[in-house]
């Protein structure tokens, strides 16, 4: 029998038995798996490392010899590794948004959801949602020193504030027992609608906060409007800083101090399904917000943080598929230390979400913060030396973007100007451009499609869409504006466009290619039918004609059936070279043969 000793936990080594291994081993491994035995050369796993969309090089392996940040600690500078010593370790704020246009049914979703969970109101009072009139009715059976309230009126903030004010002190409530935001946020309305909205009535709105409301902050920084235009994570963080940087002058030159002006700020970011992304990019934004602070000689300053789940990652075609993401992303805005979070209704994207889509999205908070105990910990990510080199580099592209927008006069200067505008569509052109050649995928559209689904029917909302500002995607558009071409041609004809496909044999190969071919255009709406090369003299009278075969495949053969197809009439006739190569453009592909069907 073998005698057991006991150990001191010091002294606990799991892998004592095995040799230590080197980073030269692993390489020698590496190399052998790409195809390089022997030497591993310079650094194989090279060729195994990926590129952001901010050009921050991923590698495939971080180790604890790597070059690492000190981060500091939870509560202290630079803040990145949390905004306070204690974490959220008895939740995160869950705040969630109301707009219905009948004040009846946004009070109703309030208190149902007020007792379901949610812990603060953010109110939509633009036109085409709750009438800033309307705030006594809406906010009726709203205990104001237990719920904060969150204001977003556009550019009526002043107005909305003024009767949020008197609502409150309608109903008695003091002063001091308010919490929450009034929503000045004048650039944010420059950016969502090309509409100018007054810096000195934010600041103004500001510094009476700080007399008469001491609980109550004024401003928004919403970096939305840049994630929503297709901006990257460095870009909406660099928006960000620039946004803030131009509210702090505007404070200061209203007479407050540069403590108090931070301190009337709250910073609002998107959380998407890519969960080291979103962590990264919350730990990133404190510690440039601290890099700012620190700079105007204000002393260290931590950045309250309100999280919404991305809108563009909202899909409308098979949208159950948007409770996963924002699942994912309410998790990675938890560890990434938000202090308020919202997650957007998984049929938002197609209309008024209705009371299961926002159940739904607030029991989200619930399962995260109760059974799976994200709260329990405070900086679960501490530690990560991925997550701490990904904040890093993150952290160092949004300040050059910040410097960029100073170069060009500010954050106000460089939207009149069309400068940041253009910087985000450049950034947008190459997600579309990623997500055509399949580098990018968005779950039940452009990959494994839900063929023949129904739509779910949601009411249409109300708020109108600007004629100016940034422009507002969501990643799945493109995909689903053909699906919906093809929706519309079915209904019209009583059957799905169909492209057909030639096969040269009846080889395993070609039904592989031929199953492959049917994959690509299913996204499009496109359905596929089938015929052999025998008898393709009916089939190649069809407009859409597309010629399968194995990889062996006689490509004069291939021609020979292409010219075939076009001599018969087919506007669209292409061999299977074409379809199936690696940077073919889908959504190009997808639309040449919806032309060739003459889908409208």
């Amino acid at each position: 029998m073998t005698e057991i000793t006991e150990q001191e936990p010091g002294e606990l080594s799991l892998a004592a038995e095995f040799p230590p291994a080197t980073r030269q081993q692993w390489q020698r491994l590496v190399a052998k798996v790409l195809g390089r035995p022997g030497d591993p050369g310079d650094a194989p796993e090279r060729e195994l490392a990926t590129v952001t969309a901010d050009g921050i090089e991923i590698d495939p392996l971080y180790v604890a010899d790597d070059d690492h940040i000190d981060l500091g600690f939870p509560g202290q500078s630079p803040f990145v590794r949390g905004r306070t010593v204690a974490g959220h370790r008895t939740g995160w704020d869950v705040r969630q948004r109301y707009e219905h246009p009948d004040p009846a049914v946004a009070r109703e979703q309030i208190m149902e959801d007020l007792d379901g969970g949610v812990s603060s109101l953010w109110l939509g009072l633009d036109e085409g949602q709750i009438p800033v009139g309307a705030l006594p009715e809406v906010l009726a059976e709203v205990y104001f020193d237990l719920a904060p309230v969150v204001l977003d009126a556009g550019g009526q903030f002043a107005a909305a504030a003024e009767a949020f004010i008197e609502t409150t002190a309608g109903r008695g409530a003091a002063p001091g027992t308010l919490s929450g935001n009034l929503g000045a946020d004048p650039l944010g309305v420059l950016a969502r609608t090309g509409t100018e909205a007054s810096l000195e009535a934010a600041a103004a709105l500001a510094a009476r906060c700080l007399a008469q409301l001491p609980g109550m902050q004024a401003i928004v920084v919403d970096a939305l409007p840049y994630h929503e235009a297709g901006g990257t994570d460095a870009q909406e963080l660099g928006c960000a800083l620039a946004a803030a940087t131009e509210y702090l002058r505007a404070m200061r030159a209203a007479g407050m101090s540069g403590p108090a002006a931070a301190g009337q700020l709250e910073f609002r970011y998107a959380a998407t399904a890519d969960q080291f992304a979103t962590i990264a990019k919350l730990r990133a934004a404190r510690w440039g917000w601290t890099r700012v602070v620190q700079q105007c000689g204000f002393g260290a300053s931590g950045q309250p943080q309100h999280v919404v789940t991305s809108w563009p990652m909202l899909t409308r075609r098979d949208p159950w598929n948007n409770i996963l993401r924002t699942t994912i992303a309410c998790f990675a805005a938890a560890i990434g230390g938000a202090d308020a979070v919202t997650v957007t209704p998984f049929d938002a994207a197609i209309g008024q979400p209705d009371r299961l889509g926002r159940r739904v999205a607030r029991n989200i908070h619930a399962l995260l913060a109760e059974e799976s105990n994200v709260a329990r910990v405070i900086d679960p990510a501490g530690g990560s030396w991925y997550v701490d080199n990904l904040t890093e580099q993150l952290a160092l592209r949004s300040w050059a973007c910040f410097q960029d927008i100073e170069r060009h006069g500010g954050l106000h200067a460089a939207l009149a100007s069309g400068y940041v505008e253009g910087e985000l569509a450049a950034s947008r052109q190459a997600r579309r451009g990623a997500l055509a050649r399949r580098q990018q995928a968005v779950t039940g559209v452009s990959e494994f499609p839900l063929v023949g689904e129904t739509l779910l029917s949601r009411p249409p909302q109300q708020r109108p869409v600007p004629d100016g500002g940034l422009t507002r995607i969501r990643w799945a558009q493109w995909h689903e504006e053909f699906r919906d071409r093809a929706d519309a041609y079915a209904r019209a004809t009583g059957s799905p466009p169909a492209a057909t496909l030639v096969l040269l044999d009846s080889s395993r190969a070609t039904s592989a290619q031929a199953g492959r071919v049917t994959a690509l255009l299913a996204p499009a709406g496109i359905a596929t039918v089938t015929a052999p090369m025998e008898g393709a003299d009916g089939s190649a009278r069809a407009a859409a004609v597309v010629v399968c075969g194995g990889p062996e495949a006689d490509q004069d053969a291939v021609r020979a059936a292409v010219d075939h197809a076009r001599a018969h009439g087919a506007s669209v006739a292409v061999g299977a070279d074409e379809v199936l190569t690696d940077d073919l453009d889908v959504l190009a592909f997808g639309g040449r043969i919806l032309a060739a069907l003459e889908v409208a």
